[in-house]
């Protein structure tokens, strides 16, 4: 049965509301807004999205292969004390969405270039969100290190994509200029942080906001977004 809203039209006729998501997969404000966007889409079972992800680069100039943990922790927050506060406060946060941070296993920080090219090579298969989740719980739970190549075959293997096709694609290089470009311009667009959220390209919204939040951007974005 077809519904019509009071004053609106046919929930039918409406059609997915657009929402990409910039982010980093080293973030774990970005892995929390990943959650939050799913409890957001609990909370309008009736209104359809169509979730992209656009890569940000927060550290592009790292090596290749990362650097160690410790002291770029300490490089950016300036000792263990402040370093550990600040994770045991965004652990407190991940734990009311389901997810068990564990910053202690994380022994590099990884260039995440190669990972961002990972979603983009899922999304051939239309694997995109799983594969974010899949890097975002290999990175933050279980510490794996992933800028390495052999790391994010293995992750895509494990959601079920063809992993020698996700080798040869990692090795050839490819979608890498599509990355930094989708950070330049992301920068362009005057996104300096991450998370951020843009609802049909005219909404945006910063920072890893509570589910009600993104719900009200939803719902202003749904309001234009009816068949013709």
């Amino acid at each position: 049965m077809v519904t019509r809203e009071a004053g609106g039209p046919p929930a039918a006729a409406r059609r997915p509301v657009a929402i990409e998501v910039i982010f980093d997969l080293a973030c774990p404000w970005c892995y929390i807004g990943k959650r939050h966007l799913e409890m957001m889409q609990a909370l309008r079972p009736g209104l359809r999205t169509r979730v992209t992800w656009w890569p940000f680069l927060l550290t592009p100039d790292l090596p290749a292969g990362g650097v160690e943990r410790s002291g770029y922790l300490l490089r950016k927050f300036g000792s263990e004390t402040r370093s550990q506060r600040i994770h045991d406060a965004i652990a407190r946060v991940g734990r009311a969405v389901g997810i068990d941070f564990a910053f202690e296993r994380i022994q590099r920080t990884p260039n995440t270039v190669a990972a961002h090219r990972l979603v983009r090579f899922a999304a051939t298969a239309g694997e995109s969100t799983a594969m974010v989740e899949a890097v975002f719980r290999a990175f933050f739970v279980r510490g794996l290190d992933i800028g390495d190549a052999g790391v994010l075959v293995a992750l895509a293997g494990e959601a079920g994509l063809d992993s020698a096709a996700a080798a040869a694609f990692l090795a050839s290089g490819n979608g890498e200029a599509a990355v930094r470009g989708d950070n330049r311009r992301a920068h362009q667009l005057g996104i300096n942080g991450v998370p951020a959220f843009l609802f049909d390209r005219s909404i945006a919204i910063c920072g890893a906001q509570e589910p009600a939040v993104l719900a009200r951007m939803l719902d202003v974005a749904a309001s234009g977004a009816v068949a013709a």
